[in-house]
């Protein structure tokens, strides 16, 4: 893992880009989804699925995730100053930092530094955690929703996924994986056990995003079946923050 750097060859180490959470019902987008690009001195612009277990296994993650809060705070800023109207952008929250006692201390500072409320910023969680037979992880994430930021389970669904567990985990939304969607249509009973998924999400009070949401016709499924939100093709793909601003 190379080492971390604000800059690297005139670019920032770390460079964001969002994507849309479409209201089904409305087609509005209010809230963003977000994805963290790397830039690395010799291995060129690295996605998140190639860096991240990297930085875990070598311990980088609480280097760069300063960077990436420092990242979202600043464009927030540059939104309200466009008197864009949005509910709230997400930022990933490597396991490491959450299973830290002092995972928001330094979120709380950027905050306060941007005048940002931290309602603000959703926190997003991997799916991971579901395997970690630890107290500290939901301890830190009922701590995060009291000082007022929001909580993301990512990924729920893929095979393997231990259902039981998200019971144990107050968080306030679940973003079902796109495997789950894909699974839409293509029978009764793979409907079904869509909708009982859906179904087990909101009866654990919390709210049920969907993933890889192709077309209106998966989305009023969906809709049909307790979930009202989505991203994917349908709600579009991730984008810079100059063309989100324009």
């Amino acid at each position: 893992m190379p080492g971390v750097q604000t800059d690297v060859g005139g670019l920032r180490a770390i460079e964001l880009n969002f994507r849309p959470l479409r209201d089904i019902s409305t087609g509005k987008s209010i809230c963003y989804l977000t994805r963290t690009h790397l830039n690395t001195p010799g291995l060129g612009v690295l996605m998140p699925e190639t860096f991240r277990p990297a930085a875990e296994t070598y311990g980088k993650s609480k280097k760069l995730f300063p960077l990436e809060i420092l990242q979202l705070a600043e464009s927030l800023r540059d939104l309200n100053n466009a008197n864009r109207v949005y509910d709230w952008f997400s930022i990933d929250m490597p396991l490491s930092i959450l299973m830290d006692r002092a995972a928001a201390a330094v979120s709380d500072k950027i905050c306060e530094q941007f005048a940002l409320a931290p309602n603000k910023i959703c926190f997003v969680i991997p799916e991971q955690v579901l395997v970690v037979n630890d107290p500290t992880a939901a301890d830190n994430i009922s701590r995060l929703r009291r000082l007022g930021y929001h909580v993301m389970l990512s990924s729920f669904g893929e095979n393997g996924c231990p259902f039981l567990r998200l019971s144990e985990l107050p968080v306030d939304y679940v973003l079902l994986s796109p495997y789950v969607t894909q699974s839409l249509g293509k029978s009764e009973r793979t409907d079904q056990a869509v909708r009982s998924i859906i179904g087990f999400v909101n009866e654990l009070q919390c709210e049920p995003l969907a993933d890889g949401v192709q077309n209106s016709s998966q989305a009023e499924s969906l809709y049909e079946f307790g979930c009202n939100y989505c991203a994917g093709p349908l709600s579009g793909d991730y984008v810079s923050l100059s063309e989100l601003l324009e």
